[in-house]
């Protein structure tokens, strides 16, 4: 797989592969950890993981300003994921949300993330900077054989993405097992099991007591009888709930030990490696002087020409940056309105239901092998898919996901989450779906990305100018942020509408974004030759 590719691109990976393993886990848990910690609302929790998730992404701008700037690309990767391990440190301690302490703790646990999303910020986009430096002059050594080893070697940078990408999806693959285990090992060894409506029912009863709904009280006792509670005259159903809240949470905060442990690999592995790889920032430097020594020699046409060059590369990056917003809006409903719908509308009294998160990681790397294979088959055929087309089809693509949902959800008459967690807890029992809708959608959402992300990270790295490396990488990871900030409508749609409407407004944004894409496809190639 790696034959013919540049040295370090598999040392590249296996060092990102801890931060796809935290990132992973917070994907997975953060959502749901934040209901059942706080007893806040899916809303509230929605709104704090967009947060979060665009801060990730537009602190990569940060990180890669400041690598452009400093040019110690391989420090500012190092630093950010000491900086990671310190905010998975915080989340770490086990400390039960009170209402004395809850504000306060919620605040705690926020400096946490910032930690979190700074690091990655740091790291993120300067190591995927260093990747398509590795093509930069892999590229450069082949020109030097001609015209035909150039070209086998520029057609290398798509499918080295992908390597990349399927690699660091290991980790990814990995860690949405640990906090599930985690916490239903410590519930058992406490005579508990595991519940995904129970928090919700305990933070109300606590807030509320004897005013809490009838039904909902009844809701309550069924399912302690369930975790292995013997309700009977007299039970304290406050202490139960406090027990069982400390002892599910505990678990959770556990599993962030285990992403403190991954960054600290990740950063051996690169330490360890880091004389593999190229430092751009001596290439930008002597880039400079060269240009320095030469000016005198460059006509002002010439300078004209190289100037709407560059406005014309990134004016192309801004379009698919465009485009790439409404995707990530879409896809990353996966640790927001996907992960309710698994917690709410999936039968998960086998299978906890942060652990379809992996199902993703899984297709990744299983699929990516499939789908380069079909690209270079063509490829063979003299029948090459441009960067920009694929990037469209993905949009396609993860249009299907959401028409697969919304006739589902039609068929099966869901309505909203929040009638739906209202309904007596024998009728919402038997309308749950199989764990094969979220393989299905997984499937479909998965394909879109493999079409989308590693591509579009190898877009920026064929567009970006050489002395803005650092900063281009931050620019494809803010316009992700940017979808990010608005994932949140994913958990009021899916709370206030029937189910099928909140898919169908997710499936208007795909095809919009895809008709766009396919309109500037000509123009992209065209810049991008």
């Amino acid at each position: 797989m790696f034959k013919n590719h540049p040295k370090g691109l598999l040392a590249a990976a296996l060092s990102n592969m801890g931060e796809r393993f935290g990132y992973y886990i917070m994907n997975a848990v953060l959502v749901l950890f934040l209901c059942s910690k706080f007893g806040i609302s899916d809303e509230t929790s929605g709104l704090i993981y967009s947060v979060f998730y665009c801060g990730i992404y537009v602190l990569s701008l940060v990180g890669g300003i400041i690598a452009d700037r400093t040019h110690n690309y391989k420090g500012t990767i190092m630093s950010g994921l000491i900086v990671m391990a310190l905010g998975y440190a915080a989340l770490s301690v086990p400390i039960l949300a009170t209402p004395q302490n809850s504000t306060g703790l919620l605040i705690f646990t926020c400096v946490a993330l910032f930690f979190i999303a700074f690091g990655n910020g740091l790291f993120k986009g300067n190591l995927q900077a260093v990747v398509g430096q590795l093509y930069d002059n892999f590229e450069a050594e082949a020109a030097k054989k001609g015209e035909a080893e150039l070209k086998a070697a520029k057609d290398k940078r798509d499918s080295g993405f992908q390597i990349f990408y399927v690699f660091i999806n290991i980790g990814g693959l990995v860690a949405p097992f640990v906090a599930p285990l985690l916490r239903s090992w410590w519930l058992r060894s406490h005579d508990l099991v595991y519940n995904a409506q129970l928090p919700a029912l305990c933070h109300k009863y606590l807030n509320e007591g004897a005013n809490m709904a009838a039904d909902q009280l009844e809701n309550l006792k069924e399912l302690a009888v369930q975790v292995g509670a013997t309700v009977g005259e007299g039970f304290d159903f406050s202490a139960f709930c406090q027990n069982y809240l400390q002892i599910f949470n505990e678990g959770v905060h556990y599993s962030f030990i285990a992403s403190v442990c991954a960054m600290l690999i990740s950063l051996i592995i690169f330490i360890a490696t880091k004389k593999i790889f190229p430092t751009p920032g001596k290439k930008v430097k002597a880039a400079n002087a060269a240009e320095e020594v030469a000016e005198v020699k460059v006509s002002p046409e010439e300078k004209a020409a190289m100037a709407k060059e560059i406005k014309q590369r990134m004016a192309a990056l801004f379009a698919v940056l465009g485009i790439c917003v409404f995707f990530w809006l879409s896809f990353h409903q996966n640790g927001q309105s996907l992960s309710l719908f698994a917690r709410d509308f999936v039968k998960t009294d086998k299978v906890a239901p942060e652990i379809w998160q992996a199902i993703n990681p899984f297709f990744v790397i299983t699929l990516t092998p499939i789908i380069m294979l079909i690209f270079g088959s063509l490829a063979k055929k003299g029948r090459i898919i441009s960067t920009p087309k694929k990037i469209a089809m993905g949009m396609g693509i993860t249009a299907m996901a959401y028409i697969f949902l919304m006739i589902l959800s039609s068929v099966c008459g869901y309505p909203s989450g929040e009638v739906f967690k209202a309904m007596p807890v024998a009728e919402a029992e038997g309308m749950k779906v199989g764990a094969w809708a979220l393989i299905a959608t997984y499937f479909f959402l998965t394909v879109a990305e493999l079409f989308i992300s590693p591509l579009g990270l190898s877009f920026v790295s064929k567009v970006a100018p050489k002395s803005m490396q650092g900063l281009c990488q931050g620019l494809w990871l803010g316009a992700t942020a940017l979808g990010n900030l608005f994932i949140w409508v994913g958990p009021v749609m899916y709370n206030k509408m029937d189910l099928w409407q909140c898919w169908l407004v997710f499936l208007v944004i795909c095809v919009v974004a895809m008709s766009v894409m396919l309109g500037m496809v000509k123009w992209l190639e065209r810049v991008t030759k």
